[in-house]
């Protein structure tokens, strides 16, 4: 019978491999047998073993660590350690340092066989909880974004809503938040569909070119201008134009793309010919325009023009739930891309991913896992393929925030950080929080009183705590 799975004996003698021989459990697995030593992992992993018996003769010091050694390789690797009896305490620090199980020697035929199974029994179980997963992903897949996030979900519905009749659109949020994604969809979900959608990056056009650039220009228009040239918004006639950092357009442009979007029609830099068009706008900008219009940067005719409707895009910070449904749909498309199949994170990546505040968004995600899918040669990120801005916080900040023997974490103590990191980001919003955790308020609270997590009071102003006057 072909084996499902590669199954290596390791150990000081190959008393367990002949015991398996000899059991029904053989016809389960691909069995193997090694010493244990120091090239253990490299073995391990270079030759597609998926679980480990360890065999252990003393339960050693020495043992645990090649045992921490191994689930550090392959955090997804099922190791399960046979070794003396030992107090049920003791056997469970096993389990707390990465065993899937500890079995007792000397071992009987048929519990050997009843471990492995359950051992295969859980990876099937993952195996099915992982696809299961995967379909109710796709439900938060929008038009190449991804989220479940309340916001972001009210934001595809709104994009949704007015696709097929917008005129102009305003998408604001920070860099790297994914302004221009939001931008395609609106395009790709219009009734201009099938047209051109335009794209023009206004913080790389110079000030002097501006008009010439969205409006085209006539021959001899001026030195050098050989022959006509159409302009952006002439290239996006019966379709759309994205000017993205709509911001950075000087104030002498603005006031002509006010009119060209009051008339809908442009008239070419050097030219006395009026021509029509007939464009969808979508601006976007990661700067406050309102504050921009008060420091008289930017003309207040032309934003309340541009903002008929604003598309908002909160930063990734706000969106902590977002983190595993980002970082699992980038690893698909980064592995497609290098021809690689790097699974995940490691859980000291994961705590440092929680903890950072992602100025650059998702974009910057994106790049960090791009970065260490090219450099890692595990099947898992791990901490030393970061960048250094990550590794550091991970070191001053991760271990920590985790504690527990030996820097490991009982679920408790992950949980109790998790919620404490969900309510310092909604500002103690119970309601945000319990959405998020996809609790009851009453199931949150009980949590929060469990884990001694309060509110620091607030300061009172010097204003509030003054005195009042006579």
């Amino acid at each position: 019978m072909e084996s499902r799975e590669r199954l290596l004996i390791a150990g000081r003698d190959a008393a367990l491999f002949d015991l398996l021989a000899a059991t029904p459990a053989a016809d389960l697995f691909q069995a193997s047998f090694c010493p244990l030593d120091e090239n253990l992992p490299a073995f391990v992993r270079d030759n597609g073993i998926r679980f480990v018996l360890l065999d252990v003769s003393d339960a050693s010091e020495s043992d645990a660590a090649r045992l921490e050694e191994l689930r550090r390789s392959d955090p997804a690797l099922d190791v399960l350690v046979a070794g003396p009896p030992l107090h049920p305490e003791e056997a469970m620090d096993w389990i707390r340092r990465g065993a899937t199980d500890y079995l007792a020697k000397p071992l009987a035929a048929e519990a050997l066989r009843t471990a492995l199974q359950k051992s295969l029994d859980r990876r099937d179980l993952r195996r099915e909880t992982f696809l299961l997963e995967r379909k109710l992903e796709k439900k938060y897949v929008f038009q190449g974004m991804v989220s479940k996030n309340p916001s972001m979900l009210e934001m595809f519905s709104l994009i949704e809503t007015i696709a097929r009749h917008f005129s102009s659109v305003l998408i604001t949020g920070e860099t790297g938040t994914g302004k221009d994604l939001a931008a395609r969809a609106l395009h790709a979900l219009s009734e201009t569909r099938n047209r051109r959608l335009v794209v023009c990056d206004c913080a790389s056009i110079p000030d002097t070119l501006f008009e010439s650039e969205l409006f085209g220009y006539a021959k001899g228009a001026f030195t050098g201008a050989d022959r006509p040239k159409r302009g952006l918004f002439e290239e996006a006639h019966e379709g759309a134009i994205f000017l993205d950092e709509i911001g950075e357009i000087p104030l002498p442009a603005q006031a002509k793309l006010l009119r060209v979007l009051e008339n809908r029609q442009i008239r070419p830099l050097g030219s006395n010919e009026v021509r029509t068009i007939n464009v969808r706008i979508i601006a976007a900008t990661n700067r406050d325009l309102v504050d921009l219009i008060r420091r008289g940067g930017f003309r207040e005719d032309l934003f309340h023009r541009l903002n008929r409707v604003e598309v908002r895009l909160p930063p990734l910070r706000e969106r902590a739930e977002d983190l595993p449904l980002l970082v699992r749909y980038f690893l698909d498309g980064i592995n497609r891309a290098f021809g690689k199949s790097v699974k995940g994170l490691s859980r000291d990546v994961q705590k440092a991913f929680l903890k950072h505040d992602w100025p650059g968004n998702v974009r910057e995600l994106e790049n960090v896992l791009q970065s260490a899918v090219m450099t890692t040669r595990k099947d898992f990120i791990d901490v030393a393929d970061l960048p250094k801005s990550l590794r550091d916080q991970a070191a001053t900040r991760g271990r920590p925030a985790f504690g527990g023997r030996d820097n490991l974490s009982t679920l408790e103590d992950l949980e109790k950080e998790y919620i404490a990191y969900l309510l310092k980001l909604t500002g103690f919003n119970l309601k945000r929080t319990a959405k998020v955790l996809n609790i009851s308020r009453t199931t949150l609270y009980n949590k929060m009183t469990k884990y001694g997590i309060i509110r620091e009071p607030r300061i009172p102003s010097a204003r509030k705590s003054a005195a009042p006057r006579a």
